[in-house]
């Protein structure tokens, strides 16, 4: 398969008052933690939500992997939901040194473009701004990152910027061409 051109970016927020929080959506959503960790759901938002746009980069995780990363202290998966229904989910992983990194972050397809990205990123930041006082032991945030490409959603890197995120770094790398696997193999037309 040929190679394409994908440009990453990456962006941080270096303070709480960075957030510039959207508005929640109209209608019946609400943002929940899932408390217990899951490999089972985690794999079905990553493949749910990332299906469509190529994440392909843990779909050969084991069950262990799963478990293991997400029982790491301070680890947080909050899923948005639309009348009791999964719509996407931000992921939270706590680095070194009061840095905590939205890992994964997304909707999945039918509930993108209704203003529930926006509330959703909103409610996950405060959260990774927040991370400590759930978890004894971690170090108070300093910094909020994460990273685009230009795979991902079209209004992904709108979306992070107008929630305060500020570029520092660009990076372009060639990549094979895949076809996206969706939810599960063969959901997607090439």
């Amino acid at each position: 398969m040929p190679n394409t051109p994908v440009t990453t970016w990456s962006l941080e927020q270096t303070a709480p008052t960075d957030l510039l929080p959207a508005q929640a959506p109209q209608g019946d959503v609400r943002v929940v933690r899932a408390e217990v960790p899951s490999p089972e759901f985690s794999r079905f938002l990553y493949t749910a939500v990332g299906g469509d746009i190529r994440w392909i980069d843990l779909l050969g995780w084991t069950y262990a992997q799963w478990q293991e990363h997400l029982e790491r202290p301070g680890v947080e998966t909050w899923v948005a939901y639309e009348r009791d229904t999964p719509a996407g989910y931000v992921e939270l992983v706590p680095q070194d040194d009061g840095v905590v990194e939205i890992e994964h972050f997304g909707l999945l397809p039918a509930f993108r473009g209704r203003r529930i990205g926006g509330h959703l990123l909103s409610y996950g930041v405060a959260r990774a701004w927040d991370l400590a006082d759930r978890w004894p032991g971690l170090t108070d945030t300093k910094r909020v990152w994460l990273h685009t490409c230009s795979l991902d959603g079209e209004h992904a890197m709108d979306n992070y910027l107008r929630r305060g995120f500020k570029l520092f770094d660009t990076q372009v790398a060639e990549q094979p061409q895949v076809a996206a696997p969706g939810p599960w193999p063969g959901a997607y037309p090439v």
